[in-house]
């Protein structure tokens, strides 16, 4: 039996839709600008740039319903409404037509952005990690497996805080499809199973502040909330 010099952080999960079940979270992978109108929000032409990652560490999940403190070194917090991929079986270099079938299933994300540190970031040049990878900052509900919900190529998908509506798309908007997105990822690292992806967001990406609850809808899938407390 192996042994620590101090027990180790408990396994990050996430619950599955009617099951007692969890799904462990081994890494979280986000796309970057994955929606042509947030891309051009955010001053960049999604007709001529490829696909790029970024991650988040697992302990950042929440789940749904939760209350999380407002992030310290920020007065720039932003909600990303997302759909998450949860990835089932693992792989490298995983060709597109077989990308599918590495799904487990799929959830409904947020993700929380320190949108000061991110252009702060951004005119240094310097990595995103502070900007997205804090604490609490990827918002996960349960996830709804393959068999019950098929794959989602298309819906509605929405954001609303404090009953106002602030971002609405469609999944079929995005630029680079789920497979595309798995299969890209999968050139660069092997992907495993309790991999979650973020696929990214469409426009109209805004400010939290305390007393928020940020409301995140997808079609098919249901909705999950966030309540924005206190700042750290």
């Amino acid at each position: 039996m192996v042994s620590f010099v101090f027990p180790p952080s408990p396994q990050a999960s996430v619950p599955v839709r009617g099951e007692a079940a969890r799904f462990p979270v081994r890494r979280v992978f986000c796309v970057g600008r994955n929606y042509a109108a947030h891309a051009r929000e955010m001053g960049k032409d999604p007709d001529r740039e490829p696909p790029f990652f970024f991650t988040k560490p697992a302990d950042a999940v929440v789940e749904d319903g939760a209350t999380i403190a407002y992030p310290s070194l920020t007065n720039d917090l932003h909600h990303e409404g997302e759909l998450v991929v949860a990835i089932g079986k693992g792989g490298i270099d995983i060709a597109e037509g077989d990308a599918l079938s590495h799904v487990w299933g799929y959830a409904i994300g947020n993700d929380l952005t320190r949108r000061d540190l991110q252009a702060q970031a951004k005119d240094l040049g310097r990595p995103w990690d502070f900007a997205k990878g804090f604490d609490q900052s990827a918002v996960c509900g349960a996830i709804a497996p393959v068999s019950e919900v098929g794959h989602l190529a298309a819906g509605e998908i929405s954001v609303a805080v404090n009953g106002e509506l602030r971002q609405r798309g469609d999944l079929s908007d995005m630029i680079w499809s789920i497979a595309e997105v798995i299969s890209i990822l999968s050139r660069a690292v092997r992907i495993e199973a309790g991999d979650l992806i973020y696929t990214g967001t469409p426009a109209g990406v805004g400010a939290l502040v305390p007393g928020d609850v940020c409301v995140v809808n997808i079609a098919g899938l249901g909705s999950v909330s966030t309540t924005i407390g206190p700042r750290v």
